[in-house]
C-alpha cells in the first residue's frame, strides 16, 4: 500500500490530482495545471512537497573519512553549513543513487537521497561504515518542502529573519525559525531556479505549507506537483535516477565530472572507473520534427542504433520538445533520429541546460 506524506490532506484540499510515485501518493498537478505550475516557477514562485525524499544521518569521530570512502565527491574541506552533490557508487562504477551531503560538523553529516532508493541507500551506507561511525535513517520523521523560483527569496523573507536565510548556493542554516516553526533551510533545488528547501518535523509541515502559500499570494505562488518538477529539472538539464543514472551506467558517462573526484586516494568503484574508457555521453537535444521523443526511444544514426532517449518532453519555458540522450561518443557529430513508435524524429544536439534567463 502506498504511503502518504504529512501533506496529503493539504494536496487534496488544494485540488491536487493524486498519483502513486516512488511508493507514495503525491500530486502530479493541481487545478492550475502543469504548464501554469512550470511557468510560475520560471517567472514567479512555486511550492512543492518533497517529503517523500529520504533523510539519513552519518556521525562519529571518523564520519568524514568513512563517508569520503563511499561517495564520488570529496567531502573533505567542506565547511559547517555546506551542501555537496555526489554520486553513491557501486563497485562496478555505476550509481546506486545521487545524493546531497549536508555537513552539520566534521563528525555529523545529513544525507538526502531519492525516495525510490531510500531503503536501498540506507542498507548500502550502513553496511559500508566502519565500527564507531553511527548511522540513522530518519526519513519517517522528516518532511520537506521546496520553495522555488525568482521570487522565492521575497516570500521567504516574509516568514523568516535575514539570519535564517542561507546566502550561498548549496549552503544551509541548521536551526532556522519560520514564524515559530523550526526548520533546516538550504539554498538548493531541482528546478534550475533560485530556491530553498525547508526540512521540518512531520507535525509542523502542514502549517508551513499553508503559511508559504498564504504569504506568497502577492508573488503569484502556486502549489506544484510531480509533473512540473520533472519538466523543470529536464529544462535545467538535471539528471534523474532511473533515467540518466543507474547501477549499470558508469558514472563517468553522465557528464558529472564536477562530482567525481578521481584524485581522491580511493572510493568504492574508483578502480572500475579508472579501467573504463567512457563509450557514451549524456547530451541534450532539440526535437526538430513534430513530436516528442519519450524515454527509452531508440536513437539511430542512419541504420545504426547508437543510443537512446533517457528523458524527453515538451519544454514549457523554451517552447519546444527537448530530450536528454545517452549516445555513443563517436556519433555526437553525426545526424541523429529518435524512433518513436516506428516514426523517425530528427534530433539536433544542443547545450544543456536548455534554458537561459
Amino acid at each position: 500500500m502506498a504511503k502518504r506524506t504529512a501533506l496529503y490532506d493539504n494536496h487534496v484540499a488544494h485540488g491536487g490530482k493524486i498519483v502513486e510515485f516512488a511508493g507514495y501518493e503525491l500530486p502530479v498537478q493541481y487545478t492550475a495545471g502543469l504548464m501554469n505550475e512550470h511557468l510560475a516557477v520560471r517567472n514567479k514562485v512555486g511550492l512543492f512537497d518533497v517529503s517523500h525524499m529520504g533523510e539519513l544521518i552519518v556521525k562519529g569521530e571518523n564520519a568524514e573519512e568513512a563517508l569520503n570512502a563511499i561517495v564520488t565527491n570529496d567531502v573533505r574541506g567542506m565547511y559547517d553549513g555546506q551542501v555537496r552533490y555526489s554520486v553513491l557508487p557501486n563497485e562496478q562504477g555505476g550509481a546506486i543513487d545521487d545524493i546531497l551531503i549536508y555537513r552539520i560538523n566534521g563528525q555529523c553529516y545529513f544525507i538526502v537521497v531519492n525516495a525510490s532508493n531510500a531503503d536501498k541507500d540506507a542498507a548500502w551506507i550502513s553496511s559500508h561504515l566502519p565500527k564507531g561511525v553511527h548511522f540513522e535513517n530518519i526519513s519517517n520523521t522528516v518532511s520537506q518542502v521546496a520553495l522555488q523560483g525568482p521570487l522565492a527569496e521575497t516570500v521567504l523573507k516574509k516568514v523568516a529573519a535575514e539570519e535564517f536565510i542561507p546566502k550561498k548556493y548549496y549552503s544551509f542554516i541548521k536551526k532556522a525559525d519560520v514564524k515559530g516553526i523550526k526548520c533546516l533551510i538550504s539554498r538548493t533545488g531541482y528546478t534550475g531556479e533560485k530556491g530553498y528547501e525547508l526540512y521540518c518535523a512531520n507535525a509542523d509541515v502542514p502549517a508551513l505549507f499553508e503559511l508559504l502559500l498564504k504569504e506568497g499570494q502577492e508573488e503569484g505562488i502556486l502549489p506544484c506537483g510531480l509533473g512540473a518538477r520533472d519538466t523543470l529539472r529536464l529544462e535545467a538539464g538535471m539528471p534523474l535516477y532511473g533515467h540518466e543514472l543507474g547501477e549499470d551506467i558508469p558514472v563517468n558517462e553522465v557528464d558529472l565530472g564536477f562530482a567525481i573526484k578521481m584524485g581522491k586516494d580511493d572510493f568504492i568503484g574508483k578502480k572500475a572507473l579508472e579501467a573504463h574508457a567512457p563509450e557514451y555521453a549524456r547530451v541534450g537535444a532539440k526535437v526538430v520534427d513534430r513530436g516528442i521523443a519519450r524515454e527509452h526511444s531508440p536513437v539511430y544514426s542512419g541504420n545504426e542504433l547508437v543510443g537512446m532517449v533517457t528523458s524527453g518532453t515538451h519544454a514549457p519555458y523554451v517552447g519546444y520538445p527537448i530530450a536528454m540522450l545517452r549516445i555513443k561518443k563517436e556519433y555526437l557529430d553525426k545526424p541523429l533520429e529518435a524512433d518513436v513508435r516506428g516514426r523517425r524524429l530528427k534530433l539536433e544536439i544542443i547545450p544543456i541546460p536548455f534554458f537561459k534567463k
